[in-house]
């Protein structure tokens, strides 16, 4: 086994960039939960498929949007060692609670007028 020297260290910012684009996922998702509850125009256009109605639109764009999150914060990311990571993490966290929050139906039934 042998020890790897700081030269050889893996930086971190990519791993912060897929933390990070998961609260941004989940953020996006409640966000697309409201707008397919509140307004029949994006319910409309988020029924991908008729059987399912517009929980498809809604899961389909927000991992579409997850995904374009990841791939903007890795490649600015990918090389960077990330020091302010509490931040982050922090972040991320209140961003997975909003997303989490807005996805309850006590609460996107408050933004529907249901």
């Amino acid at each position: 086994m042998t020890m790897s020297n700081d030269s050889e260290k893996i930086p971190n910012g990519p791993a912060w960039a897929a933390i990070l684009a998961a609260g941004i996922g989940c953020l996006a998702l409640g966000i697309l939960i409201v707008l397919g509850e509140r307004s029949a125009f994006f319910a409309r256009h988020l029924n991908f498929y008729d059987p399912v109605g517009n929980l498809t639109g809604k899961t389909i764009v927000g991992i579409v949007l997850w995904l374009i999150a990841w791939a903007i914060l890795h490649v600015r990311w990918k090389n960077c060692d990330l020091t302010n990571t509490a931040t982050i993490m922090a972040v991320t966290i209140v961003l997975v609670f909003l997303g989490v929050c807005l996805s309850c139906p006590l609460v996107f039934d408050m933004f529907s007028g249901k």
